[in-house]
């Protein structure tokens, strides 16, 4: 975008690019509604507005004030403290070697977990499912309508699918039900504390062991993570030592 001036208060100038900057740190929602031309114009006055008022403190020497001063400082302060935290964090540098033999080391922990995808009908009595099921395997009734009609659950709605799911998300019942079947069979009445199930597995995929190219950018944010805390760690105790009487704890 080709840079335009917009107003001059004083000595500053205001430009379109300033206009943009100031509407792009709005949230989305307000950003789009500031985009017309109307709101443009109002950003550019609101601007206009904020340097008239930086004219008159400055006038009135309003930045003398004690109070100003005392929350300047305490601005400082916190600006230099995060900066150096920030300076020591983006010091940190990784290599592609570095990287590779983490994952090597650590490949496990990036492996695709084990998953299944099933479907199910929820009944409250054991009866109930041995009846659905039977009417199941006789063809009298497909699974996905039989579970539309007789399921309690709100999975009902798509014929009792569950989607995919991994081991730790379901109760210890159906998980263990699910992950002892074969792709495509139905499941005996299974019990857990919400009901009987009916479940059927469309599919189960293994745990996969992922190449090194398929997980590099989570290898990298995790080590690159790791080494900045190791760092940063190590920075805090050469300054311990370096001010070692810095700190005075005191008793309550």
């Amino acid at each position: 975008m080709e840079k335009k001036i917009l107003a001059k208060v004083g000595e500053k100038e205001i430009s379109n690019l300033d206009v943009q900057s100031a509407i792009q740190g709005l949230d989305p929602y307000q950003a789009q509604q500031f985009q017309t031309e109307e709101g443009q114009k109002y950003v550019l006055d609101d601007l206009i507005n904020q340097e008239l008022l930086y004219m008159y403190a400055k006038d009135n020497k309003i930045d003398q004030d004690e109070e100003f001063r005392n929350e300047m400082k305490r601005v400082e302060e916190n600006v230099l403290k995060q900066y150096v935290i920030n300076k020591i964090l983006t010091s940190v540098k990784l290599t592609e070697e570095e990287k590779r033999a983490f994952f090597e080391a650590q490949k496990q922990n990036f492996s695709k977990p084990e998953t299944a995808s099933a479907k199910h009908i929820l009944v409250d009595t054991e009866e109930k499912a041995n009846d659905i099921l039977g009417k199941i395997n006789t063809g009298e009734v497909s699974f996905e309508d039989a579970a539309k009609e007789h399921s309690s659950c709100p999975s009902k709605d798509a014929g009792g699918d569950l989607g995919s799911f991994g081991r730790g998300q379901m109760v210890p019942e159906f998980e263990e039900a699910v992950f002892n079947m074969n792709k495509g069979e139905v499941s005996q009445p299974v019990k857990t504390q919400f009901g009987y199930h009916l479940i059927k597995l469309e599919d189960r995929k293994e745990s996969i062991l992922p190449e090194y190219d398929e997980v590099a950018e989570e290898v990298g944010k995790t080590l690159l993570y790791q080494k900045q805390g190791e760092v940063y760690q190590q920075k805090l105790n050469e300054v311990k030592n370096t001010l070692p009487n810095a700190v005075e704890y005191m008793s309550n």
